[in-house]
């Protein structure tokens, strides 16, 4: 995380890869490292927006893609990419709109719920 956009900033409040203690810790908590290969994972929904530089989109592109890889069962995971978008400070009301119908879609269809 911290080798690109702002991640770098971020080592002083969740430690750094490249400090073998740290390391130890981080990855201990790491959702990408701690997935395992064979389990029936719920239906998943990763939201990002491609112009993030807080949470730079790479990371869940690759949390998608491995969660898809391992997954044993037919839970869909799935990944929405907010075009021109970035953290979510001063997002158009119709992109807020959007991104939560899109949510409550997948909610809803996942849950198997009638509406």
């Amino acid at each position: 995380f911290h080798k690109v956009t702002i991640g770098w900033a971020w080592a002083s409040d969740y430690g750094s890869p490249d400090d073998p203690d740290d390391f130890k810790y981080i990855y201990k908590y790491s959702p990408l490292h701690n997935l395992k290969d064979g389990v029936n994972y719920p239906a998943t929904l990763v939201r990002t927006g491609d112009h993030d530089d807080r949470v730079f989109p790479a990371h869940s592109f690759k949390y998608a893609a491995e969660l898809q890889h391992v997954q044993s069962g037919g839970n869909p995971v799935m990944i929405r990419v907010e075009t021109r978008a970035g953290h979510g400070m001063g997002k158009p009301t119709a992109k807020i709109i959007e991104e939560a119908a899109d949510g409550w879609a997948f909610l809803v269809k996942n849950l198997g719920m009638e509406v």
